[in-house]
């Protein structure tokens, strides 16, 4: 069985499965109930991650329920 990592209900930062808190934003608001990603590398350079308020690269979830 694979781990199901978690994401943050925040900022959507897609965090380890054993994750307490967010590594991102540090909220312990995280859930596996989250559908689709997007890796942004370059958010100052990044439409997506300009609509999204990213400020930092890494795995964000599209949907968080």
């Amino acid at each position: 069985m694979a781990n199901k990592r978690l994401s943050c209900r925040e900022c959507h930062f897609v965090n380890e499965a054993d994750s307490q808190t967010c590594s991102s934003c540090g909220s312990s608001s995280l859930t596996e109930d989250w559908a689709g990603y997007v890796v942004i590398s370059h958010p100052e350079q990044s439409e997506v991650a300009a609509e999204m308020n990213v400020t930092r690269p890494g795995a964000y979830a599209l949907k968080v329920r």
